[in-house]
C-alpha cells in the first residue's frame, strides 16, 4: 500500500505492541492475557518471479506470539476497495514468511504458514467477511479462511469495551462518506467533534487508570491526526475541526509530560535535601516527597557525601 495509512498501522503495531493482543483475541478467538512475549520479524521479503528480477514486497507486519503454544501471525491494512488482488498478494506474503523460517531435515521441507488477517479501511456492501485459500497439491487439498476486519463494523463503544485501541486512528473511515455534509453543515460537524472529544476523554481515563501509558495515548492521538489530515485533505472544515482537535490534544499531552517531568525533578530535589539532612527515615522521606521508597533508596545510593 505504501501510504500514510500503511505507515500508521505499522507504527502503532511496532511502537505499542501490546495493543495487538486484543485484536488477535477479536479476530482469531484467542484468549491471550496481554502478558505474552511478542517477537516481530522483518517486513521486507523478496518474491522470486520467473524471468524477472526478485521483487521486494513489504508486509505490514508479521510476528510470533509466545503463549501456551507458539503462533505466527501476519496482519495487513488495506485502504483500497477489495478487488481480488489482495488475496493473491497475501498468499505471496504468507508463502514467503513460511519459507523464511522453513526447515529442511533429511530432504524434507517443513513450512508453517502464519495466521493471517486483513483490516479493510474501505468496504462496500458485497465485501465478504473472509478470504479463503484453497491449495491443491499432489498430496491433497488444503484450505482455510483469512478473516477480514471492517473498520465500519466497529462502534466506539465496542472498540473501548474490547480494548481494540489499535483501531482508533482509523475510526475516521467510518465517517468518510459524510465528509461533504460535515464540511458544509456546522451542526453535523459539531456532532462529529463531540464524538472525537469522547475518544479523547476515554483515552485520558484509560491513562489515569494505568491501563495505557502516556506514550500509548500520545501515539494514538498523533496517528489519528495524521490519518485525518490525509483522508480529509479536500475538506477544510473537517480538517480544522477534527484535525485541529487532535493537534490540540497532542500539544496538551506534550505540555503535561513536560510539566510532570518538572514535578518529578522537584520531588527528587526535595528528597535529596532530606537525605542530606539525615534527620528522617527513608519511609518518611518517601511520604513527604511523594516518591516511592525504592526511588528514595536509589537516590540514597547515588548520593555522594
Amino acid at each position: 500500500m505504501g501510504n500514510i495509512y500503511d505507515g500508521a498501522f505499522r507504527t502503532i503495531l511496532n511502537d505499542c505492541r501490546q495493543m495487538v493482543i486484543p485484536v488477535l483475541n477479536e479476530i482469531f478467538g484467542e484468549d491471550y492475557t496481554g502478558n505474552e512475549k511478542i517477537e516481530f520479524h522483518p517486513n521486507e521479503h523478496f518474491i522470486d518471479q520467473q524471468d524477472a528480477a526478485n521483487q521486494e514486497r513489504i508486509t505490514d507486519t508479521n510476528f510470533t506470539i509466545f503463549g501456551k503454544i507458539k503462533k505466527k501471525y501476519h496482519l495487513e491494512c488495506e485502504s483500497s476497495l477489495p478487488d481480488g488482488r489482495m488475496t493473491i498478494r497475501l498468499f505471496e506474503y504468507d508463502a514467503q514468511i513460511a519459507l523464511d523460517e522453513g526447515e529442511v531435515i533429511n530432504e524434507t521441507l517443513t513450512v508453517t504458514f502464519p495466521n493471517t488477517a486483513v483490516l479493510y479501511l474501505r468496504t462496500y456492501m458485497k465485501t465478504p467477511d473472509k478470504m479463503r485459500y484453497v491449495v491443491k497439491t499432489p498430496g491433497g487439498t488444503v484450505e482455510y479462511d483469512v478473516p477480514i476486519m471492517k473498520i465500519q463494523g466497529y462502534s466506539l463503544e465496542y472498540i473501548f469495551s474490547k480494548g481494540l485501541l489499535l483501531l482508533i486512528p482509523f475510526y475516521i473511515f467510518s465517517h468518510e462518506k459524510n465528509f461533504k455534509v460535515y464540511n458544509s453543515n456546522e451542526q453535523k460537524l459539531a456532532e462529529l467533534k463531540v464524538e472525537y472529544q469522547d475518544i479523547l476523554n476515554r483515552l485520558d481515563k484509560l491513562e489515569q487508570e494505568g491501563i495505557i501509558g502516556a506514550f500509548d495515548k500520545r501515539t494514538i492521538i498523533e496517528l489519528s491526526g495524521d490519518v485525518i489530515k490525509e483522508i480529509a485533505q479536500k475538506y477544510e472544515n473537517v480538517q480544522k475541526g477534527i484535525g485541529g482537535m487532535m493537534s490540540g490534544a497532542l500539544l496538551e499531552t506534550e505540555a503535561r509530560t513536560i510539566l510532570n517531568r518538572g514535578k518529578d525533578e522537584a520531588k527528587k530535589e526535595t528528597a535529596l535535601r532530606m537525605l542530606k539532612d539525615g534527620e528522617l527515615p527513608i519511609d518518611k522521606i518517601a511520604k513527604y516527597s511523594g516518591l516511592d521508597i525504592a526511588e528514595i533508596k536509589l537516590l540514597a545510593g547515588l548520593q555522594t557525601v
